[in-house]
């Protein structure tokens, strides 16, 4: 069953005419990045405290409107727009090149997450462009081995701007998005991957209607949190397919084409969840907001409560966990597709686990283009940021590509920063509740061991960013990691594995997949 309902998201618009090669899968040629390419002009001693911005030589042949991270180190990119544009692509880090390919169906403002076995998986579409825009049904994998996208099993109601949630078992949670009559799809269906095609569980309808791209999280205790964009919190349980009303945000309207992120799930903490929500405007006229907001969802009667403001304005934004901890927020403009209003300071904010309200924002420099609707935000397996994307009315799409070292990277002269090395890491997956090895010279020097489950972002949100922080012993030249509890905490699949000094260095990730004993299927 879908419902109509007034849209507050802006439309699109028509455009016109070996074993230690395994563990990295690609991530140490992305980290070449950091020495072929000459970083633009910036004081070194700024380096070292917000960061550096450069713009790569590389543009893209495609607008990037949804992206992944895969586990060989490539980011696949989608446009899928119609007529001649119905395109994807796979960029790689270290030449900065994108290869084209077309996509199986119409892909334009789909939803996406990776699943366990590590196959990019699309959610819906654009079956009508203009007024109105309605969805597809359909659904495709691909396979980064073969490099081929494969039509999954249809879902019974089409999708276009629907959000996708890898649940604990990991199976795909879709809810929201337009259907081919133009009505809101308010029914929650579940995808369970096999090596056919798939299957979809019976839809179940919600007794509440969702905006668009709803900002949904999956919580370590198995429910999903919907965090907006609207004003009014819900809980969803998947084994009773029942939604409950939580609370209401201080800001008490909607964050239009604001963004929602996952804190860090901890050891040290329980693995504790807070959503922070941030930006956002009233309406696609309004001017956006810089307030934020976090919710500690351990609470008995978890409650919204301000944070620190952004320095800027920021609707159409994007909030992209590092592997500090810190989430990087950049772009956005303070008027919905107005770049004149664009929004260049980029902030870092410094979660405080104790009290994530005290948490603060510092400066991370400054990138130097416009990234409005259709722009993402993207952290590469060397624990660098690409921004792409954005295409403001007078714009087809932004071809050029920003890449930012974040300032954990350089020493205090400006230089780049010894960072610690993997130099083994498990080449089976792990399972749950279990230790696991890590190899490193720098056994004695680390500080953190993290998994961040790479991202998918679109529409300023990404579907798929995760931080998990494990306690681990160090001897020798071994890190002894106690694994995450159980699959809540963090859902199957291929995770960055990063090690930190005690000075916030990372590595360059090593990939690894996490799996319940009986597989990742």
């Amino acid at each position: 069953m879908a419902t109509r309902v007034s849209l507050v998201t802006p439309q699109p618009r028509s455009w016109g005419s070996g074993a230690r090669k395994r563990l990295l899968g690609g991530a140490m040629a992305a980290a070449c990045l950091l020495a072929a390419v000459p970083a633009q002009s910036q004081a070194a001693k700024n380096a070292a405290s917000v960061g550096q911005w450069q713009i790569l030589a590389n543009q893209l042949p495609l607008n990037p409107v949804h992206a992944a991270v895969m586990h060989n180190g490539q980011v696949l990119m989608i446009y899928g727009y119609s007529g001649n544009f119905e395109l994807a692509a796979t960029w790689n880090p270290a030449t900065q090149l994108a290869t084209t390919f077309p996509t199986t169906y119409t892909m334009f403002c789909n939803g996406m997450v990776v699943l366990p076995d590590g196959r990019p998986f699309v959610i819906g579409g654009t079956l009508n462009f203009g007024a109105p825009y309605t969805g597809l049904n359909l659904t495709a994998a691909y396979d980064p081995t073969t490099g081929v996208f494969t039509n999954q099993a249809s879902m019974a109601d089409g999708r276009w701007y629907p959000t996708g949630t890898v649940l604990s078992d990991g199976t795909v949670m879709t809810f929201g998005g337009t259907d081919e009559n133009d009505l809101t799809n308010n029914t929650v269906e579940v995808f369970t991957a096999n090596t056919g095609i798939g299957s979809w569980s019976a839809p179940v309808t919600a007794n509440w209607v969702p905006p668009l791209y709803p900002r949904l999280h999956l919580l370590p205790d198995g429910k999903v949190f919907y965090s907006g964009i609207t004003d009014q919190s819900q809980f969803y349980n998947p084994t009773t397919q029942t939604w409950t009303v939580c609370c209401t945000t201080n800001f008490a309207n909607t964050r239009n084409q604001g963004t929602s992120v996952l804190l860090p799930l901890r050891s040290s903490n329980s693995f504790k969840p807070t959503v922070m929500i941030m930006g956002g405007s009233t309406s696609d006229t309004a001017p956006a907001t810089n307030t934020t907001e976090t919710i500690d969802l351990s609470a008995t009667s978890p409650k919204w409560k301000y944070g620190p403001n952004m320095s800027e304005q920021r609707i159409h934004l994007n909030a992209t966990i590092l592997p500090t901890g810190n989430v990087l927020v950049t772009g956005g403009e303070v008027y919905s597709e107005n770049t004149a209003t664009a929004s260049f300071n980029a902030d870092l904010y410094h979660p405080n686990l104790g009290d994530p309200d005290y948490g603060t924002f510092t400066s991370a420099g400054a990138n130097a283009v416009p990234r409005a609707y259709h722009s993402n935000a993207i952290l590469l397996p060397d624990a660098t940021v690409i921004l792409t994307g954005s295409n403001p009315p007078n714009v087809a799409y932004e071809k050029r590509v920003e890449l930012y070292q974040p300032a954990y990277l350089f020493n205090s002269n400006g230089s780049l920063a010894t960072r610690p090395v993997i130099s083994s890491a498990p080449a089976a997956s792990i399972r749950y509740d279990s230790k696991f090895t890590v190899g490193t010279t720098s056994a004695a020097n680390i500080q953190q061991v993290v998994l961040m489950r790479p991202g998918a972002p679109t529409h300023a949100f990404d579907m798929e960013q995760r931080l998990v922080g494990l306690s681990f012993t160090a001897k020798g030249n071994t890190l002894t990691v106690t694994s995450p509890p159980n699959s809540d905490v963090a859902p199957p699949g291929y995770y960055m594995l990063f090690i930190l000094n005690k000075s916030g260095v990372p590595s360059v990730a090593s990939w690894v997949q996490i799996c319940a004993a009986s597989g990742c299927l």
